[in-house]
């Protein structure tokens, strides 16, 4: 039997097509969470306007920000899909079909009419296109992820699966400059609510196409091809990973959690809004707010680099906890700064918070990958994802925005965050380092041993490290 795929496992010099793999995946999750993310600055900025107004100002603030988290209700499902259809048809086809419903529903936001035009229909609309948009992301990560770190180099997959996790951080980036630009430049002052807001969704039309046409490009993941080739597949695969996995989804997922709650302040929109709320206590401008935003997530993605790298040095476990640690020295530092109310200390605090969310985000694909035997993977590491994204992140800017309107305080959002990062770091504690554990599917027993630091089972075997 061919032992080929295995080649991207065993050597530790990138080929031509791991360096289109990695092009891809970056590209690709760029595309996809570029999406996500104007949405969620869109609900702060500009939603809660023309599609709440008849609200009012803080219940319409607060209904925009439930529509960013409605979406992380649907994207178990989409786990559970792509994850049936990636374990048993394979990885490219679901990324391919990802990123195209994604791409659609966005750039139809772009093209809805808003309350004032066709009444209670504009925010059912908006809320459809948004679970359009959930179910997508919930497929595209685990897909994402796979294909980098099943295509990587043993010793290399911390930097593999970093690439993936760039683009979030890049479509973060991308999106709060595609804002700043309509707001500041194109259409600035009445004519960015007017038409400007519209033009970051249609301009996802152009990475569409892009994004189809890389990820159309790139190979299998060899470790599915051998799947294919042995006839290993999984036919249950959800159902087989909740038999016996159940216990290390959950963990995995709150190791996200503590993770997402806290990188949503800022791609959910709730710091957006808290600054720029003309009446809330800073008001500060709308366009340099968004300029902040943008920096913070340059130094986000240049960290995510760095940790995706440095988990192969010291182990995906080592480089999460150095990661929860700074997240939160960065949590307790994000409301004194933003509050002094002047440009340079919102910044600041983001770029601090942004240190700790990217520390705790680069090793993360490599991470999840090596906990999930090959027959269920991409089931294991998308529904995990899925549910800490909901657990952590779906609701943590209405949650922020529930407690400042009832406290009157940051300091309530604070703790909140601080919780959600040390639960964090205890997950990512009971978990064992698995860095080098083989991936493909002759390796099941050795992948299907007890993944928690806790378990007295000592395993009979040797993996590189």
């Amino acid at each position: 039997m061919s032992t080929a795929p295995y080649a991207a496992q065993d050597r530790n010099k990138m080929s031509a097509n791991d360096r289109k793999v990695a092009f891809a995946t970056i590209i690709g999750t760029t595309v996809e969470w570029y999406d996500f993310f104007i949405y969620a600055a869109a609900a702060g900025l500009v939603f809660k306007t023309l599609f709440f107004s008849p609200a009012g100002s803080t219940l319409g603030t607060m209904l925009a920000f439930a529509t960013v988290g409605l979406s992380f209700l649907f994207r178990p499902l989409g786990a559970f899909l792509a994850g049936y259809f990636g374990d048993i048809y394979g990885r490219r086809a679901v990324l391919v079909a990802t990123l195209v419903v994604m791409g659609l529903s966005t750039a139809l936001i772009g093209l809805l009419p808003t309350y004032e035009t066709i009444g209670i229909w504009a925010p059912i609309l908006l809320l459809l296109l948004r679970i359009l948009q959930g179910l997508s992301a919930g497929g595209e990560w685990g897909g994402a992820v796979l294909m980098a770190v099943e295509h990587a180099p043993v010793h290399k997959r911390g930097r593999f699966g970093s690439f993936p996790q760039i683009g979030v951080p890049l479509g973060l980036l991308l999106a709060s400059g595609m804002f700043a630009l309509m707001s500041g430049v194109i259409a600035p002052g009445d004519a960015f609510m007017e038409w400007g807001w519209r033009i970051p969704f249609l301009f996802s039309i152009v990475l569409l196409f892009l994004g189809h046409w890389l990820r159309k490009s790139v190979e299998e993941s060899p470790v599915f091809e051998e799947i294919k080739e042995r006839k290993s597949a999984s036919k249950t695969p959800i159902r087989d990973l909740f038999k016996n996995h159940a216990a290390l989804v959950i963990v995995a997922a709150l190791v996200f959690a503590g993770n997402s709650a806290i990188g949503y302040m800022t791609t959910g929109g709730f710091i957006q809004n808290y600054t720029t709320n003309p009446e809330g206590p800073l008001a500060l401008p709308r366009t340099p707010i968004l300029i902040s935003v943008t920096v913070s997530a340059a130094i986000w993605l240049l960290f995510t680099w760095f940790s995706g790298g440095l988990s192969d040095k010291i182990g995906r476990r080592q480089t999460y906890i150095y990661g929860f640690i700074v997240q939160l020295f960065g949590v307790l530092a994000l409301f004194p700064l933003v509050n002094i109310g002047e440009i340079w200390s919102v910044s600041l605090g983001l770029c601090f918070l942004a240190v700790g969310i990217g520390m705790t985000y680069g090793a993360q694909s490599a991470f999840y990958s090596e906990l999930f035997p090959a027959s269920i993977r991409f089931s294991g590491v998308s529904i995990s994802y899925a549910l800490g994204a909901i657990l952590g992140g779906a609701f943590s800017p209405l949650i922020a925005s529930w407690l400042v309107s009832s406290t009157g305080s940051t300091d309530s959002v604070a703790y909140y965050l601080a919780g959600m990062t040390i639960v964090g770091l205890v997950a990512a504690i009971l978990l064992k380092d698995r860095s080098g554990i083989p991936l493909g599917p002759d390796h099941e027993a050795l992948q299907n041993e007890s993944a928690f630091t806790f378990s007295k089972e000592k395993s009979k075997h040797v993996y590189s490290e």
